[in-house]
């Protein structure tokens, strides 16, 4: 136990039989349960679990029948957290990437300041451009940046950082079975979680990254998997949220925005070419579209800024 709070890690692991005997070796005495979740892995990783589970009690083995997604192995050990009434559930990946140093800071504001959903933000340290790789570092960035606007954590970064630490009051408002099960999972739940009324907070963690991890992610595939993914969350939560549950006319400057600005942009790329190719354009039809553009984005800053203001007492 940590603070009188019962404790929880969750390790999604598919294919990790190098590197999961370390992680849970490296865990430290005060977690009451650890779920493995074998996501259907195709080594030795289940037998690499089953050595340790020998010589540490707290342990038990989920298997997937079949590869269900990063996003599915980590609700299932949500899902067993609930059932034993765990207080706070950690996620820790197989690979050994998420320092056990940094799990303690990560449960604080959980455990003692009522905070529903603590993350790990790497790029708080100085030397993450150095430490992540750079294909990585921007992919993540621009995730982040679409992960604000869709989830309406304006104060979160490092959206993709798995090393995370949930309530069971949080759980518990969640549709577990409803969580998008691959790995633009931590993107989703932050939408759920902003649905839901619940406070988030980014705490410092350290990348760790050249340990003889393998890592399955696609870079360019995985961003525009997820910016899909965000696009329709977006529409989800201004529909569910400020809509259905409380109407706000933040919604009309986001509707008015996106609108105008495509519409301008597009018009005024048409205007572009034919003046290039075509000859001139009247100067009426060229300042229709700079006014399209100017009141698009005058528009969505202001639904942006609503937004902010409006979740602002969710930042944990």
């Amino acid at each position: 136990m940590y603070k009188e709070k019962t404790i929880s890690v969750v390790v999604p692991a598919h294919n990790e039989q190098k590197l999961i005997q370390k992680m849970l070796q490296d865990l430290p005495h005060w977690i009451d349960h650890i779920y493995v979740i074998d996501d259907y892995s195709e080594d030795a990783t289940a037998t690499k679990v089953e050595e340790r589970m020998a010589t540490d009690s707290r342990i038990s083995l989920i298997r997937h029948e079949k590869n269900q997604g990063v996003g599915a192995a980590i609700c299932t050990g949500y899902k067993a957290s609930l059932e034993n009434e765990v207080d706070i559930a950690v996620v820790m990946a197989g690979d050994a990437q998420m320092d056990p140093a940094d799990l303690e800071n990560l449960i604080r504001p959980v455990a003692l300041e009522g905070v529903d959903y603590a993350k790990g933000n790497r790029l708080f340290q100085g030397k993450a451009w150095e430490i992540i790789p750079r294909h990585r570092y921007i992919g993540n960035s621009v995730l982040s940046l679409l992960t604000k606007i869709a989830s309406g954590y304006w104060h979160v970064a490092d959206t993709q950082c798995g090393y995370t630490a949930i309530s069971k009051r949080a759980l518990a408002l969640i549709e577990l079975d409803k969580v998008y099960p691959r790995y633009g999972m931590p993107n989703d739940l932050l939408v759920k979680l902003n649905i839901a009324d619940c406070s988030v907070r980014d705490v410092p963690v350290r990348p760790v990254y050249d340990i003889g991890e393998v890592s399955e992610i696609r870079i360019s595939r995985v961003v525009m998997t997820i910016s899909r993914l965000l696009v329709q969350c977006f529409f989800r939560r201004l529909l569910e949220k400020y809509v259905i549950r409380d109407f706000h006319p933040l919604v009309f400057f986001y509707t008015l925005g996106l609108i105008a600005f495509p519409t301008g942009t597009l018009t005024g790329g048409y205007f572009f070419l034919y003046r290039i190719f075509f000859g001139p354009v009247s100067p009426t039809t060229a300042l229709f579209a700079v006014f399209m553009v100017m009141s698009g984005l005058q528009f969505l800053l202001f639904a942006m800024w609503f937004d902010m203001e409006n979740n602002k007492h969710l930042k944990g």
